[in-house]
C-alpha cells in the first residue's frame, strides 16, 4: 500500500463510525490538525469530541474516555504504540494520523504517517487535510488550516517554501480560493504585522550584516532609501503595504548589502502563503503568523482558543488569542535575554544551559532557537528545564540550523538515541526536537548527545533532510 491507499482506508474507516474522539498535540500543527478532522468529521454528521495533549504518556492518557467511540491519535501516536498497547487500545478501535517516526509495536495499529513513504515535508496537519479531502472533496476550504500546520511545523523552512504534497495542497487551496501564493517574497518574519524596520532587524536568515539584530540600523538602511515608512497617520508600513517598485528598491538593496558582505542571497527569498479573507495587518494574515498564534495558545495551555479560531471564531477566541500572543512573544524576549547574559557551556559539538524552573518548558524550545544565531550557529543549543508538577524529570530541546542538518546532524536521531539510554523518551525532527530525561542523569546525557552529535558529524552528507 500507499500513502493514497492509506489515506482512502482511514476515511472510509472514520465514516463507518458514529462517534470519535480526537486526540491531539497542543502546538500549532496539532491543533490545525484536529480543527481539520473535526471540521471534516462533524460535517459528516459524525459526533466529535477532542482532547488535547502536551504529550502522549500514561499520565496523560487518563484525558481519553475509555468509551465506544472510535479514537484518532493525531500529531501523536506513532512513536507511542507500545504505550496504545499497554492502555489496552484494539487494533480496531484506532486510528494514527501523524508525521513522525513510528514505534515499533506488536499490534498492527492502522495509521495514516507520510514518513515511511518518504514525505519527510508534509506535517501532520497535511495529512489530516488528504484525510478531510477524501471523505468530501468539498472540504478543500480546510487547505489553509493544512498551510498553517506545515509553516507552523518549520516544513517550509529549509527550502524557502513548501514542497512535495504540501506545496500540492497550497496549489490546491489557492486554486479553490482559500490562499494566495506569494513567489519570491521576502524571506522574513511578520511581513503583515511588524513595521518594515522591525521586521528586517528581527530577521537572521540569512544574516545581513548591519541590519540583523539590529533595530536602528535597519531603520537608517531604509531611511537611504527613501521608503516612506510611515503613512500620512504616522502608523509604520508593513511590507504586505509597500507597493511593488518599493519592494523592488529594498529587494535590490538587500542583495547589494548580502553580496556586500559575501553572504548568498538565495535565503532573501521565499514562498509565503497568503490569506486574503483575513483582515489586514492582523496574525491571521499569512501562514506563518496564523501559526505563531496557534503556538501560543498551545503553550499557554488554551490550545481550545487556538482550535475555535480554526473554526472561524474572531470574536472572543480571536482576542484571547492576541493576549496570550503578546504575552508569549515579551516571555520569548526574557527567555532569550537570560540565555545571551547567562551564556551557555561549550562542548565539542554542543552548546547548553540549563535555566531551572525560571521559564515554561513549552517555550524554551523557542528561545534556543533565536539564541542560536546570537551565539555559535555552528554548534546546536541544548537547553535544560525543570519541571515542576514532576520533579524527577526534566526537559529537554535542542534546535540547529539548516546549514548544519545539510552537513548531516539529526538532532531527532540524537534526542531519541540519548534519551533511551537514561531510560527517557525523545522525538522530533532533524532541525528540533525534545526529550524527557530523569533529573540525576542530565550531566551524562548531555556528554552523550554530544558524543552522538560528533559520530553524525563524521558520517558522510546525506542528500536530503
Amino acid at each position: 500500500m500507499g500513502l493514497t491507499e492509506d489515506v482512502t482506508a482511514a476515511a472510509a474507516e472514520i465514516l463507518s463510525h458514529e462517534s470519535v474522539t480526537l486526540t491531539s498535540h497542543i502546538d500549532a500543527d496539532g491543533i490545525a490538525a484536529e480543527s481539520i478532522l473535526a471540521q471534516a468529521i462533524s460535517r459528516a454528521e459524525i459526533r466529535v469530541h477532542s482532547v488535547f495533549l502536551r504529550q502522549l504518556e500514561p499520565l496523560t492518557m487518563r484525558q481519553v474516555p475509555r468509551d465506544d467511540s472510535f479514537k484518532i491519535f493525531c500529531d501523536l501516536g506513532a512513536g507511542q504504540q507500545n504505550l496504545l498497547e499497554e492502555q489496552g487500545f484494539s487494533e480496531d478501535a484506532v486510528l494514527i494520523v501523524d508525521h513522525h517516526v513510528s514505534q515499533p509495536c506488536s499490534r498492527d495499529y492502522h495509521q495514516v504517517n507520510c514518513l515511511p513513504y518518504g514525505y519527510s515535508k508534509l506535517s501532520a496537519a497535511g495529512v489530516a487535510y488528504l484525510i478531510a479531502r477524501e471523505m468530501d472533496p468539498a472540504n478543500v476550504d480546510l487547505a489553509k488550516l493544512a498551510i498553517v500546520g506545515n509553516v507552523g511545523d518549520m516544513m517550509a523552512r529549509e527550502d524557502c517554501g513548501l514542497v512535495g504534497p504540501a506545496r500540492d495542497i497550497a496549489i490546491e487551496g489557492a486554486e479553490a480560493g482559500c490562499l494566495q501564493i506569494v513567489s519570491r517574497d521576502l524571506n522574513c518574519y511578520g511581513t503583515s504585522t511588524r513595521p518594515l524596520h522591525v521586521c528586517l532587524a528581527y530577521n537572521d536568515d540569512p544574516y545581513i550584516k548591519g541590519i540583523s539584530n539590529n533595530v536602528t540600523g535597519a531603520l537608517k538602511f531604509l531611511q537611504r532609501l527613501g521608503i516612506d515608512l510611515q503613512t500620512p497617520e504616522r502608523r509604520w508600513r508593513v511590507w504586505e503595504e509597500l507597493a511593488p517598485d518599493e519592494k523592488r528598491t529594498v529587494i535590490s538593496a538587500l542583495v547589494q548589502q548580502l553580496v556586500a558582505g559575501g553572504e548568498p542571497v538565495t535565503r532573501l527569498f521565499s514562498e509565503s502563503y497568503r490569506f486574503p479573507d483575513e483582515c489586514e495587518r492582523t496574525p491571521l494574515r499569512n501562514a506563518q503568523e496564523f501559526a505563531t498564534m496557534l503556538n501560543a495558545c498551545g503553550r499557554w495551555s488554551r490550545p481550545v482558543v487556538g482550535a475555535n479560531i480554526c473554526r472561524g471564531d474572531r470574536g472572543g477566541a480571536y482576542r484571547e488569542a492576541e493576549h496570550m500572543l503578546s504575552n508569549h512573544r515579551a516571555v520569548i524576549r526574557e527567555l532569550l535575554e537570560y540565555i545571551l547574559e547567562t551564556g551557555v557551556s561549550d562542548l565539542s559539538h554542543l552548546q547548553y544551559l540549563h535555566v531551572g524552573n525560571r521559564f515554561p518548558d513549552t517555550i524554551v524550545g523557542i528561545g534556543a532557537g533565536m539564541a542560536l544565531s546570537r551565539l555559535n550557529a555552528q554548534k546546536p543549543i541544548l537547553i535544560m528545564v525543570e519541571q515542576p508538577e514532576d520533579p524527577s524529570l526534566t526537559k529537554v530541546s535542542i534546535r540547529t540550523t539548516e546549514r548544519m542538518v545539510a552537513q548531516g546532524i539529526d538532532l531527532q536521531e540524537a534526542l531519541t538515541q540519548a534519551s533511551a539510554d537514561f531510560g527517557g523518551a525523545g522525538g522530533g525532527h532533524r532541525i528540533a526536537a525534545g526529550a524527557y530525561i530523569p533529573k540525576e542523569t542530565e550531566e551524562n546525557f548531555v556528554r552523550r548527545v554530544n558524543e552522538i552529535l560528533a559520530a553524525q558529524s563524521d558520517r558522510p552528507r546525506p542528500g536530503n533532510r
